[in-house]
Order: C-alpha cells, then sequence, then structure tokens
C-alpha cells in the first residue's frame, strides 16, 4: 500500500497545521505507520509511529507539540503540529514501516514556518 502525505504550507511561527495521509489502499491491521520529515540539506527523521491499536510513539524533538491520529476504517492518518518552530521546516512523508525499510516512498508534503 502506497501512502501519500498532503495538507502542508507556509505557517508562522507558533501556529499550527494538521497535514494528512491517505493510503492507496487498506492499510493492513499489523502495520505500524511512520511519519517522518525531511529538512533541507539534511537526512530524512523520524517523527513517530502509530499502531492499529493507537499505540503512539514519538520522537523527543516533537514531543509534546505534534500529535498522530488516525482513521483505519477510511484508511487514513493525521499529523497535527501545534507550536511550530521555524525549524520544523520540512517536507513530510508518512509510510508503513516496512516501506520506509525498503527506503520506498510516495509524495510528501512540504511545510513552511516562517520566523
Amino acid at each position: 500500500v502506497q501512502l501519500q502525505a498532503s495538507g502542508g504550507g507556509l505557517v508562522q511561527a507558533g501556529g499550527s497545521l494538521r497535514l494528512s495521509c491517505a493510503a492507496s489502499g487498506s492499510i493492513p491491521d499489523y502495520d505500524i505507520i511512520g511519519w517522518y520529515r525531511q529538512a533541507p540539506g539534511k537526512q530524512r527523521e523520524f517523527i513517530g509511529t502509530i499502531g492499529e491499536d493507537g499505540a503512539t510513539d514519538y520522537a523527543q524533538s516533537i514531543k509534546g507539540r505534534f500529535i498522530m491520529s488516525q482513521d483505519r476504517a477510511k484508511n487514513i492518518l493525521y499529523l497535527q503540529m501545534n507550536s511550530l518552530k521555524p525549524e520544523d521546516t520540512a517536507v513530510y512523508y508518512c509510510n508503513t514501516l516496512y516501506m520506509a525499510h525498503l527506503d520506498s516512498w510516495g509524495q510528501g508534503t512540504l511545510v513552511t514556518v516562517s520566523s
């Protein structure tokens, strides 16, 4: 299954943005979905994961500011980003852990945070 993030845009520092992640098909129940981001000139960075049961794990850099949620019945996931900082500027991706391990990525969405 391919996942594609959307909803990026330009936001001022301190603002909020919600990204969506849509799947091309049904997400298998066992699949853990990860959110990632890649800032200009930097390597792709792990943001967090969410399991089918809703269990989440967040990277320390965004913990307390970003919230992952999902509607697996509709095969869509969300990343609510609050208190955004200029250093959050990046292309954001969602992916299954399996496809991320294979380094196979769908289209990301650009988030730009202005100071």
